[in-house]
């Protein structure tokens, strides 16, 4: 297996993109990596393309094809694939695009995310969002999304005394960071207040404590890196790549607490890089819900199983903290078109060790880690990079 880098990242603004196009978004984000990374379309050897529902929410599928088209690719000839693993499409994509480097069968491959969310109604959204749980046991039965996480939330309050308060504050962060991020769907300074008393969505969760509705894409271009070199001094290596998943449906957990997935894909990226959660300067996690980012802080090992509501509560995730967490806003901010996430949270983590990160910059920062999952966790793909 070759070493991978990351030579190129391009992200485009997140949120209601009522004048961009699915195509118009994914050639943006492409052209930006392409143009980061000083590569022609010539270079390319293959796409990966993650996105979860274009079907539904633009009425399009045959992905590979069309991003390889609306990118200019189309006369090279390229193979081009679309990956779906709902919330994870991103991660898996990037997963497979480094699977194809590292095993010599490709040279420069570009990976995107992308998804267009917006020209759907709210509640057409959600129903669309609710095809990555399980449909014979959860949705069939109405449980949305929210509803989801909200039972995992209460049982987080029950188990380890969680409060309300403490996720809350997840929120506080992220819009903080989100004002540091021209990219962000929000610039919005909210406090602990705004969230506990914003709408009811599933109790104990309120407006505030959900990520939401977004369009936008991110891509990245990866490289051999022993020919990384060619291209750019800013060398960012990953180190570390892990997928794991488990029971669609919550019931079928021992216990909904504790995201299997996340532990086991995250054990996975910590062996190959041989580093420990203690080693990771900046983390981009999967905060689709507050609560979401409590448990990913404690399933990838940074606090022990409980103490991630009060972590967060004593700062030790925000920017200056001893484990900075969603520096680009998170889901919560930045905005969360479920098939970019993943890519955009790795375009974070390349800028963070390249120092380019600006306002939200995390000081000496050397290895970052991406936590991407899908639906309510049965699904993740965890990468650790580091720059060299």
């Amino acid at each position: 297996m070759r070493d991978v880098a990351i030579i190129g990242v391009g992200i485009t603004k997140f949120g209601e993109l009522w004048d961009k196009s699915f195509r118009n978004l994914i050639s943006e984000a492409g052209t930006k990596a392409i143009l980061d990374a000083g590569i022609e379309g010539k270079d390319i050897d293959a796409l990966y393309v993650g996105s979860m529902s274009p079907g539904r929410f633009v009425g399009q599928e045959h992905i590979g094809a069309l991003v390889a088209d609306c990118s200019g690719l189309d006369t090279l000839h390229i193979p081009a694939t679309r990956i779906e693993g709902a919330c994870a499409s991103g991660g898996m994509a990037l997963r497979q695009a480094y699977i194809s480097v590292a095993s010599g069968i490709n040279d420069i491959v570009v990976v995107g995310g992308v998804e267009k969310m917006t020209d759907v109604v709210g509640g057409e959204a959600t129903n669309i969002l609710a095809m990555a749980a399980d449909q014979e046991w959860e949705a069939f039965f109405g449980v949305t999304f929210p509803g989801l996480y909200a039972m995992i939330a209460r049982r987080h309050m029950y188990e380890y005394g969680t409060t309300r308060e403490q996720m809350a504050e997840v929120a506080v962060k992220n819009h903080e960071n989100g004002l540091l991020n021209p990219n962000a769907h929000f610039h919005r300074k909210i406090t602990v207040e705004d969230v506990l008393n914003s709408p009811k969505v599933a109790d104990p969760l309120t407006l505030l404590d959900c990520s939401p509705i977004s369009d936008g894409a991110a891509a990245l271009i990866l490289a051999p890196l022993d020919e990384a070199r060619k291209y750019t001094d800013k060398i960012v290596k990953i180190i570390g790549s892990g997928q794991a998943s488990d029971s669609l449906a919550l019931h079928g957990r021992e216990d909904i607490c504790t995201l299997r997935a996340t532990v086991e894909a995250s054990k996975q990226a910590y062996k190959q890089a041989g580093i420990e959660p203690k080693d990771v300067d900046v983390a981009e996690v999967h905060d689709c819900f507050t609560i979401a980012e409590i448990l990913a802080i404690e399933d990838l090992g940074f606090v022990k199983k409980g103490e991630g509501g009060k972590a967060v509560e004593e700062g030790m995730t925000r920017l200056d903290g001893e484990i900075p967490v969603n520096p680009s806003g998170g889901l919560k901010a930045k905005g969360h078109p479920v098939g970019a996430t993943g890519i955009a949270q790795a375009a974070e983590i390349v800028l963070q060790l390249r120092g380019e990160a600006g306002k939200r910059q995390v000081k000496d920062a050397e290895i970052g880690l991406t936590h991407n999952i899908g639906g309510s966790g049965a699904s993740c793909v965890v990468h650790i990079m580091e720059v060299i």
